[in-house]
């Protein structure tokens, strides 16, 4: 394991399995082939070496879910140098400030877009050597098409395809593999280096958690900055010699999922949240006679799934009579939805409310919870199939360890753990103690089996006017699982309650306000509506029902707009910027207190 590169992954798939497909995207009848992919990164790779891209070499790139963005990432890898995507979703002063701290030689961006954007910000980054466009079309002065590169490749590799062979063969698998930018809640990004050994080992975790088929079917939705999917589309991809649909837009994903029938599928919380609310959505639609059997079948499905978490037996009779209702009626829902071959469902980035996952168990979709950071390589904890409690985020992974402090906050260690920050200059910031422990920053809890409940963000705590600590999360954690509500923020530092600025979902909401009659289903006009206001009221009420009395929401307001990375409340992996809503919405905040 020690030695294991993606190159050398890369290599054996090519070798092996040549004719299996690797990447499709959504959409597209063309597959591409392992064998055809290495060829392309060879080609590729020996085009960028040409533009002088060498190891340890930062490679920035902007751009959507696309083929050439896995190949281009790899080529890069091949060559030693370090690929780093970024999101779309960044502002000028953040795309200057990731390319100027990476000292990035080469940028790739996608088209004309792409390009617009970074036009105030190329002449500001004396280390850029080049920038490569993939759209041709939109390519000019001071670029380089994509195609060009690729061309100047085909004609090097063809001349001596050795030189590439022995390029990958010098990369180690304790160099970094890939660079990624943090969100930057509460202040500037930082550049997080993953080595080949962090993202090999996360594969063979991923491996052990859950017993999927040879070359196993998933789909690339999520972008490439996140780590999730960097993990699980092109790392872990590449690990088990799997297919992997890539879906360029993510409103493309029910559809996708219909066609793919994926054996894995990773979801933030909120595309669970969707999910469930779209089956639910459609039984309220159907025959009384279908929804009796769903709530039937869902019943025993659900009591199964809490008795297996409990690590409670069932007899045979049981799982007769669950088998006999799955197939029936649980399993041709499924199948509506892509998801009866589904062997693993994982959540992460943020808590999934425990009544989301009973739902989703009703259906027969075992979500499981994971918990880590970009530092982490993706999960530290996981839940398994074979050992789950709703609520938590699992057990550490085989080969880490964890650790709780006296506050609370969680500290690990182990092979997991990134190389370090990138520093201006080139150099590696530690971002561990003496001792290997990182602390996560996120506050904890550990049971008596070792599953761990993270109930906040150390920095996020909110510590009201009368000293009392209460967590933010577990409360919008609450408020989110109303279909209805897409974001929720809680307010009170250093107050005398708790209020709350409440976004309707985007989705939902316009599908609700047509149910009930309402004439105008825009954002804006359903935040002033009467009708809405009294079901957020009714959620509210009934989140305090669940709540001590200092945690619970005396009074809230309801968002005109939706909150997005491009309006600022959210960071592109879709955390609230706490700071940006306190400053940004500070008279509606004041509002609530002194009503």
């Amino acid at each position: 394991m020690d030695h294991i590169t993606i190159p050398s992954l890369l290599h054996r798939n090519a070798t092996e399995y040549p004719g299996h497909a690797a990447l499709t995207t959504y959409g597209l009848d063309a597959v591409v082939t392992w064998r055809e992919l290495r060829d392309r990164v060879a080609v590729l790779a020996r085009g960028l070496s040409g533009l002088g891209l060498g190891p340890g070499d930062r490679m920035i790139m902007m751009m959507p879910s696309r083929v050439e963005h896995w190949a281009l990432d790899l080529a890069a890898v091949h060559l030693g140098a370090v690929p780093c995507t970024i999101y779309a979703t960044l502002s000028t002063e953040q795309l200057r400030y990731v390319a100027q701290h990476s000292a990035a030689t080469v940028l790739v961006l996608d088209g004309a877009e792409e390009l617009r954007r970074w036009v105030g910000v190329l002449g500001d980054l004396p280390d850029l050597r080049h920038v490569i466009v993939v759209d041709a079309g939109a390519a000019g002065p001071g670029t380089t098409p994509l195609a060009a590169v690729e061309a100047a490749g085909s004609v090097a590799h063809g001349a001596d395809p050795e030189v590439f062979e022995a390029l990958w063969r010098e990369v180690r698998a304790d160099r970094p593999v890939t660079l990624l930018y943090t969100s930057g809640t509460t202040g500037d990004p930082k550049g997080v280096l993953l080595t080949h050994h962090n993202v090999v080992h996360q594969a063979a975790v991923l491996e052990a958690t859950a017993a999927l088929p040879d070359h196993p079917r998933t789909v690339a939705y999520l972008p490439l900055a996140h780590i999730a999917e960097r993990m699980l589309g092109i790392y872990n991809l590449v690990y088990r010699a799997g297919h992997v649909t890539i879906v360029p837009d993510p409103r493309q994903l029910a559809a996708a999922l219909r066609t793919v029938r994926p054996h894995s599928f990773f979801g933030v919380p909120r595309v669970w949240e969707k999910l469930a609310a779209g089956v639910q959505s459609q039984l309220d639609a159907a025959d009384p006679a279908v929804r009796e059997a769903f709530a039937a079948a869902s019943a025993l499905a659900r009591e199964d799934y809490l008795a297996r978490a409990a690590g409670e037996p069932r007899t045979g009779e049981q799982a007769a009579r669950l088998a006999e209702v799955d197939a029936s009626v649980l399993r041709p829902m499924r199948a509506m939805l892509g998801l009866d071959e589904l062997r693993w469902a994982g959540s992460g980035a943020a808590p999934i409310p425990v009544d989301v996952l009973l739902f989703l168990a009703g259906l027969g979709v075992d979500v499981l919870e994971v918990w880590g950071m970009t530092e982490t390589t993706g999960t530290t904890t996981v839940n398994t199939p074979a050992s789950f409690r709703p609520g938590t985020v699992g057990r550490v992974n085989a080969g880490m360890e964890l650790r709780l402090l006296d506050d609370g906050e969680v500290q690990v260690r182990g092979p997991l753990v990134c190389q370090g920050y990138l520093r201006p200059g080139g150099a590696v910031e530690p971002v561990v103690d003496g001792d290997g422990w990182l602390s996560t920053g996120d506050v904890g809890t550990l049971d008596e089996d070792g599953f761990l409940t993270i109930t906040d963000r150390k920095k996020d705590l909110i510590i009201n006017s009368s000293g009392k600590n209460i967590s933010p999360a577990q409360i919008e954690n609450l408020l989110r699982a109303n279909p209805l509500i897409g974001q929720a923020a809680a307010i009170g530092d250093r107050r005398p309650y708790l209020t709350a600025l409440i976004v309707l979902d985007e989705e939902v909401a316009p599908i609700w306000a047509g149910s009930y009659g309402l004439p105008d289903r825009r954002l804006a006009a359903l935040a002033e509506d009467a009708t809405v206001h009294a079901a957020v009221a009714s959620a509210v009420a009934a989140v305090n029902e669940k709540l001590s009395r200092p945690e619970q929401i005396k009074a809230f307001r309801i968002m005109p707009y939706a909150w997005t990375p491009e309006t600022g409340e959210l960071t592109p992996s879709l955390k609230l910027r706490r700071r940006v809503i306190a400053e940004r919405h500070a008279s509606l905040i004041d509002e609530m207190y002194r009503a």
